[in-house]
């Protein structure tokens, strides 16, 4: 019996982690930014290319763009889980940052039920602008900087960057 070919389904976001980085290209050749966004959650829904052109403006701005890395959003469950494992925290949070090796800059996991917890809670912040903070948030941690021990440095920056680009 002959199998029956099944129709791919385009712009499904079932777990495709063998997908290629989206390479974002300024016009100066391939060689432009690079970068992955992965959506492992199916609670709350955003628009992915106002993602991807934030990203892209944003590691144009902070000159990361030679440095590929990646953002992902997942659940509440599976932030839990990397906060328990990672930073021994039972419960889950809004961002966490891996840096990565070799060129690699490293990976951002985001829990859109978090992040959208906090804009309910919020008379100003929206769900959209929620997630382009924390990408924020998590790019520069991967970027070295750390407000736990930088005597304010991170904060700065990442308010003036908030002004910048709307979040």
């Amino acid at each position: 019996m002959k199998p029956i070919p099944r129709k791919a389904q385009r712009g499904s976001n079932h777990y495709n982690l063998d997908k290629q980085p989206i390479t974002r290209s300024d016009g100066q050749g391939t060689k432009g930014r690079q970068y992955i966004l992965i959506n492992k959650q199916r609670q709350h829904t955003f628009d992915r290319k106002a993602m991807h052109r934030f990203l892209s403006d944003l590691v144009m701005h902070l000159e990361v763009h030679h440095r590929p890395f990646s953002v992902v959003f997942i659940s509440d469950e599976a932030m839990r889980r990397y906060n328990r494992e990672y930073r021994g925290f039972d419960k889950p949070t809004d961002v966490l940052s891996f840096p990565g090796d070799y060129g690699y800059l490293g990976d951002i996991l985001i829990s859109s039920q978090t992040a959208y917890n906090q804009a309910l809670k919020s008379v100003t912040l929206s769900f959209e602008t929620n997630l382009r903070r924390l990408v924020l948030h998590g790019l520069l941690h991967l970027m070295g900087y750390d407000h736990e021990t930088d005597e304010g440095q991170m904060r700065a920056l990442e308010r003036r960057l908030r002004r910048r680009f709307k979040c």
